[in-house]
């Protein structure tokens, strides 16, 4: 439904004023009748757009095209409807012929360019969408929209030091802080820089993004895997600490790499304390798996099953159930093992296949963690979902 406030922004006007529009233009040529006609066939239209008939609307809005060509909006909202529906040949045939009218103003030939390049970007066709946006940039006609049509070209791209250039002008354009998205931009180059091997470069980008926002989470992220990569364990640990205290929903992510540099510098009483100060903070169950298996090996096992019990009994959840039952089947055999197994395959059918992150602004759910959701392309959205069969 959200699609479609666009259209009807579009339209209502239209339909609002058709009949003294038409009746000005033909009064000498039609009648009051034909008028009514036109009126009602608007109507109609932004109805079939409302009860999402597409296929209705637009055979309604060729009528009216057909009936007077010299609408714009019309024209405009049948290409609309053509990108939608994914004929993107004939929204393109639409708004370029639109585009070649010569009796456009400059403000309706901005929008139809804007369109065309929509049309393009649908068809894949980002060489020519990229070329019409910068067009209308240099133009500095509606240089936000077509400022962010090409930032989304060079995420696409993967193009990040054009991204964060137009993020800029963007953010100068409007006002608006790109902040959180020009960090993300950084945060991509100094991963491309860590996967291969310049460390140097790496933590450059990392300083950029800090720059930008000083409370980056990635860009903490990442610093703790470079330190680690370069044996700076105290320093790696320093960063994932920071990340944890910086936004604990992303404790899952950094826990593994933690728990390793804290092993590596055998400060297992450290991990333990942390463990024990994030679990009342944070209330997914991986830190509660993480303490179990610490004091499997430091404990004993009893004390491990103790952390646990007591976790199912304040916060069910089906990861724990099946943790408890992996260390029971250790201990016991016959009939009893049998029903131990059945019952974690069991719990087990509970959680397989089911998403573990989900986007908190269009509801995309993953198996794994996403910095930019897949779906709406929103950057830093995607968070574990908490529950009992979840995080």
């Amino acid at each position: 439904m959200n699609g479609l406030l666009p259209l009807l922004f579009l339209l209502l006007p239209v339909a609002a004023f058709s009949g003294w529009v038409l009746g000005r233009r033909r009064s000498e040529r039609t009648s009051g009748a034909r008028v009514s006609e036109l009126s009602t066939n608007y109507f109609r239209g932004l109805n079939y757009l409302l009860n999402e008939q597409q296929d209705k609307a637009i055979e309604v809005f060729l009528k009216l095209a057909e009936i007077n060509r010299d609408t714009v909006e019309t024209h405009l909202a049948l290409g609309n409807l053509f990108r939608r529906r994914g004929e993107v040949d004939r929204a393109i045939r639409v708004h370029q012929n639109l585009i070649a009218r010569p009796n456009l103003s400059d403000e309706e030939k901005t929008v139809a360019l804007l369109e065309l390049g929509e049309d393009y970007m649908r068809a894949g066709l980002l060489d020519r969408a990229e070329t019409l946006f910068a067009d209308l940039v240099a133009m500095d006609a509606l240089a936000p929209s077509a400022l962010r049509h090409l930032i989304g070209i060079y995420q696409h791209e993967r193009d990040w030091d054009k991204a964060i250039e137009h993020a800029r002008r963007l953010e100068r354009a409007t006002g608006e802080s790109q902040a959180t998205t020009i960090a993300q931009f950084h945060c991509e180059l100094a991963e491309q820089a860590r996967a291969q091997g310049d460390h140097v470069a790496a933590r450059a980008h990392i300083a950029d993004a800090f720059a930008v926002e000083a409370d980056c989470v990635r860009a903490g992220m990442i610093l703790g895997n470079v330190e680690s990569a370069e044996n700076h364990l105290d320093a790696a640990i320093a960063a994932f600490e920071r990340v944890a205290e910086l936004d604990v929903d992303y404790l899952p992510e950094i826990l593994s790499p933690l728990l390793d540099s804290y092993a590596r510098t055998q400060q297992m009483q450290r991990a333990e304390e942390f463990l024990l100060h994030i679990i009342e903070r944070h209330r997914g169950v991986s830190p509660v798996l993480a303490l179990a298996r610490l004091y499997a090996t430091t404990r004993g096992e009893d004390k491990a099953v103790e952390v646990l019990n007591e976790s199912l009994r304040h916060r069910p959840s089906v990861r724990a159930l099946m943790a408890l039952i992996d260390m029971n089947l250790r201990g016991v055999g016959g009939e009893a093992r049998e029903n131990f197994l059945i019952l974690r395959d069991l719990t087990r059918q509970l959680v397989e296949g089911k998403a573990l992150y989900r986007c908190n602004r269009c509801g995309f759910g993953a198996k794994a963690h996403h910095w930019q959701c897949p779906s709406c392309k929103t950057w830093g959205s995607v968070r574990p979902i908490h529950g009992a069969a979840g995080e």
